[in-house]
């Protein structure tokens, strides 16, 4: 496994991206990355839904970008879950959203589970090559925070698929509280925060009140 002590942290790239954003809606992968965002965009609380299983981040905001075709929509996906399902590199080239950028957060390891590393771990495997390779144009790695800036000023402006593979250490922001919330309450947070901000209805009232 590649040394990523010397590596950006990724909550140092998190509060570069939250920095740019406002009105955006934001999908978060699972583990330690949950609190780190909250931490790092907390104008952003309501505006992000965390997605507890690995695999399902980028599709999920692929699915918001395509129902808000005129809103942003961030994806921060794993390096680990971007792995589990390759498949929706292609889709994401086929469908071609002009809405969603996509982060991964590649530190070579399987963070949430005590660390085991992933395939790109070797420094073969690039993820960036692979969405190029599924049809991808705008698929790019940055190794340091002015990369990762420059990157994300034009992912959220492009009309086209763009994908940002950010090489960060795999050490945990320390001091980072955990969020005083479970998986329900964040889920009508979001849902509350998109009916609000697009004056729709998502969800009705419970039918037991």
């Amino acid at each position: 496994m590649n040394d990523s002590s010397a590596r950006m942290t990724r909550f140092d790239c998190m509060k570069v991206l939250a920095d740019k954003l406002s009105d955006e809606l934001v999908i978060v992968s699972l583990g330690a990355s949950v609190d780190e965002w909250y931490t790092a965009a907390p104008h952003m609380r309501s505006a992000s839904l965390f997605q507890q299983q690995l695999g399902c981040v980028t599709p999920q905001a692929f699915g918001l970008a395509t129902g808000l075709p005129h809103r942003r929509i961030i994806s921060l996906d794993t390096d680990g879950g971007m792995l589990f399902n390759l498949g929706i590199l292609a889709t994401l080239a086929n469908e071609r959203p002009r809405n969603l950028f996509t982060v991964v957060w590649d530190n070579e390891c399987y963070q949430s589970i005590g660390g085991p590393p992933t395939h790109t771990s070797k420094g073969i495997v690039s993820i960036a090559a692979i969405a190029r390779g599924a049809g991808i144009e705008h698929s790019y790695t940055a190794t340091t925070l002015e990369e990762f800036e420059q990157h994300c000023a034009a992912g959220l402006t492009a009309d086209e698929p763009y994908v940002l593979v950010a090489k960060v250490s795999s050490v945990v922001e320390s001091g980072i509280k955990r969020k005083h919330s479970d998986g329900r309450e964040d889920k009508y947070i979001f849902v509350r925060h998109v009916e609000a901000t697009e004056q729709i209805t998502i969800m009705g009232p419970s039918e037991h009140n």
